[in-house]
């Protein structure tokens, strides 16, 4: 393959650059990702890179952490941020995108591109050992790799990577109908090529530009082989701390491993991950107490009363992150038009109010965040109740409907926005019953409910979530949205680096949410966390996603 894809794509994106069809952030961003180093990609872009901190910080002591403490047993299976946190203190990734939102190397050393962004050449350090001593190689890598790409592992990775890496073929097994079932097959002998100890080379079926952050992808953890997938007490792993206790709904606990870690730090003991359940008071009130030192994420009906606190510091970051109302192919919601009428029912200026209230901002029913850099612009959908109503009438349902709606009090404004919807909802006579599930209930059978409000995390880019989500067949498709229109869209606009054709492309996927699409999204959210102000070093990520070794105690 050529060394590099700069002469051509980096002049594509420079000219975009001048063009004004790109920021300079969205030239830093993309830049990386075709293996610019970051320091290289601001100074292009004429901005000034991010500042490492300099200052000495303190060794020793416990942080406490308060969060929820779910099952953690399966990495490559993890479900959402929160289980990854406590292992992302234990194992890392091959890439790691920060709070900038750019893609840096982690475990590797760095990726090269080819000009068509079909083949990826990935380097890894050679200083990475594992808790034992032994050497990270790219034998280790594989070994991830082949298992996130089997589909009896059950990742969401594998969805991600089949329209690059696979081919679904006839296998020996009979479906109930008696026809063949698929499986997954490498679309090419040579699509996952070993190179030497610490390189490999990907070859892609469709070009993406996408494939760094893929890797970071909270399922995307490097395991040792030697544990076989599972993560408990003792694990062996590249990162900062080991696992000594692993107590779900109650407490999960990393120490320090001796010496020096490749990422820099750590600067702390031990890290307690403290169960508080999913009440928001209750939460604040550990915090105050001095039970915990911190939170993973604040609620937002925390805000007003935190900032009289004289002990913490208010951390905060914008985000992608939003609730999505999301509708399975069944009656009544088999019909496009139902859907459509549901996301016409709803304001979302006016539900961002009552739910989130300064810190919430409106959302559009694609999915796809306003500052993302592949965000297109379209006619905001306003509510239209005598419309909606037209619909339902055509549909079959001039009277309404009932149905009932699940959702999780984990994240105190999710309740708000339902209640919210619901009381919109019933302009049009759709009459919904609100059932809140406690969120471990939630989680565990989060594929069964019918109709439901569930928390999709911060993911850039924009073409990220809707792969994730809409990909007929995926994981996480969790609506079982299928649409083959949108399906070859996806793979067209992944593999486009050029900002005003990626633009085209993803004009045409929103639209398709938006007409056709099985969400109501009311509202993205501003992330907001609380920490006591002897803890250093943190800042809020907006996947909220921790990294303990940077963090301090000040006595």
């Amino acid at each position: 393959m050529p060394k590099t894809s700069e002469p051509e794509s980096l002049a594509c994106l420079q000219r975009d650059l001048a063009n004004g069809m790109i920021d300079r952030r969205e030239f830093v961003r993309y830049a990386t990702l075709i293996g610019v180093s970051a320091a290289s990609a601001y100074g292009m872009a004429g901005l000034p890179a991010p500042a490492a901190a300099q200052a000495a910080k303190p060794k020793g002591g416990t942080l406490r952490l308060g969060t929820r403490c779910f099952e953690i047993v399966n990495p490559h299976r993890w479900q959402n941020p929160i289980r990854s946190n406590v292992g992302r203190q234990v194992f890392d990734y091959l890439t790691r995108t920060g709070h900038d939102n750019v893609t840096r190397p982690s475990l590797l050393e760095k990726w090269e591109a080819s000009p068509d962004l079909k083949s990826w050449r990935l380097t890894l350090r050679r200083d990475v050992k594992w808790h034992d001593g032994r050497p990270l190689t790219i034998d280790h890598v594989l070994w991830n790799l082949e298992r996130l790409l089997d589909s009896a592992t059950g990742s969401s990775i594998l969805s991600q990577l089949r329209p690059l890496l696979m081919n679904q073929v006839d296998s020996d097994e009979k479906d109930d109908k008696g026809n063949p079932k698929k499986k997954d097959v490498l679309w090419d002998a040579q699509a996952i090529r070993r190179v030497d100890d610490f390189t490999m080379q990907l070859t892609l079926k469709a070009p993406t530009v996408t494939l760094p952050e893929l890797l970071f992808h909270y399922q995307f953890v490097i395991l040792h082989p030697d544990d076989k997938g599972v993560f408990k007490p003792g694990s062996l792993g590249t990162g900062a701390f080991t696992l000594d206790s692993d107590e779900v709904g109650r407490r999960q606990v990393v120490r320090r491993v001796p010496g020096d870690y490749f990422g820099g730090g750590p600067y702390l003991d031990r890290i307690e991950f403290v169960d508080l359940g999913d009440d928001a008071a209750s939460q604040m009130a550990a915090l105050l107490s001095g039970q915990v030192d911190g939170l993973n994420r604040g609620g937002v009906t925390m805000l007003e009363a935190m900032k009289a606190s004289q002990r913490h510091q208010i951390h905060e970051v914008d985000s992608a992150e939003c609730g999505v109302a999301r509708m399975k192919p069944l009656k009544p919601f088999d019909d496009p038009r139902v859907r459509l009428a549901m996301r016409l029912a709803i304001d979302p200026r006016s539900v961002a109010v009552v739910a989130l209230r300064s810190a919430g901002t409106p959302g559009e029913h694609h999915h796809v965040g306003r500052g993302m850099p592949d965000y297109a612009a379209l006619p905001f959908m306003e509510r239209d109740v005598p419309r909606a109503k037209r619909l339902l009438a055509e549909a079959g349902y001039p009277n309404g409907f009932e149905t009932e709606i699940h959702g999780i009090p984990q994240i105190d404004w999710h309740p708000l926005a339902i209640q919210a919807m619901v009381e919109q909802w019933k302009e049009i006579g759709v009459r919904c019953k609100i059932t809140i599930v406690p969120s471990a209930i939630y989680w565990d059978n989060w594929k069964k409910y019918p109709f439901s409000f569930s928390l999709w995390a911060h993911r850039s880019p924009g073409i990220v979530t809707p792969s994730l989500a809409y990909r007929s067949g995926g994981a996480w498709n969790e609506s079982d949205y299928a649409n083959p229109e949108f399906d070859k869209l996806l793979v067209e606009a992944e593999g486009i680096l050029d900002a005003g054709k990626r633009r085209e492309v993803m004009a045409k996927l929103q639209r398709i949410l938006l007409d056709d699409g099985p969400i109501v999204l009311p509202t993205f959210v501003r992330l907001f966390t609380y920490m006591d102000k002897r803890v250093e070093g943190f800042a809020m990520h907006p996947s909220t996603y921790l990294f303990g070794h940077e963090w301090a105690m000040r006595a």
